[in-house]
Parts: structure tokens; C-alpha cells; sequence
């Protein structure tokens, strides 16, 4: 025995609109006259020099910090009241 396939209504989708652009150049001569006149400046200019003289310092700062959950294990140069927070 042959079963008959389910048809459901057809979807339709909105137009898709397409456009071709067609274009022709014309061209449309402009003459825009000119005069150039050249003017000579002289310009002083004054440098002042301020000499100086720079040094540099290199500093380093350390921090340790204790994983939470963990309680820190005394090690040498450790007494009481010595704690791994911040520095």
C-alpha cells in the first residue's frame, strides 16, 4: 500500500526588489582665471637655550600574598605576629 505525502500551504516570501543603475558622463569645461604675485619675507627668529642636566633613580617594591584557604608556613627571619599580607 502507497501512503499519499502531507502537503502543507506553501510560504511566501516578500518580493525582493533588484536594481540596475545605467550612468553617462558629460563634461562641462570650467576656466577659472589666476594671478600669482610673489612677496619676499625675511623672519628673525631668537633661540634661547636653558641647558640642563637629568639624572635617574630605579626603584623596586615587592608585595606576597597567601593563597586563600591557605595558612602561611613560618620559614626563617618569621616570628610571631609576622604575617604574608601586603607589604
Amino acid at each position: 500500500m502507497h501512503c499519499k505525502p502531507n502537503m502543507m500551504s506553501p510560504i511566501v516570501h516578500p518580493t525582493q526588489c533588484c536594481y540596475n543603475h545605467t550612468q553617462s558622463n558629460t563634461i562641462v569645461p570650467h576656466i577659472h582665471p589666476q594671478h600669482t604675485t610673489n612677496i619676499n619675507h625675511q623672519h628673525f627668529q631668537h633661540v634661547h637655550y636653558y641647558p640642563q642636566t637629568q639624572s635617574s633613580v630605579n626603584e623596586a617594591s615587592h608585595q606576597h600574598f597567601v593563597s586563600p584557604g591557605q595558612e602561611p608556613v613560618p620559614g626563617p627571619g618569621m616570628g610571631p605576629g609576622m604575617g604574608m599580607g601586603p607589604y
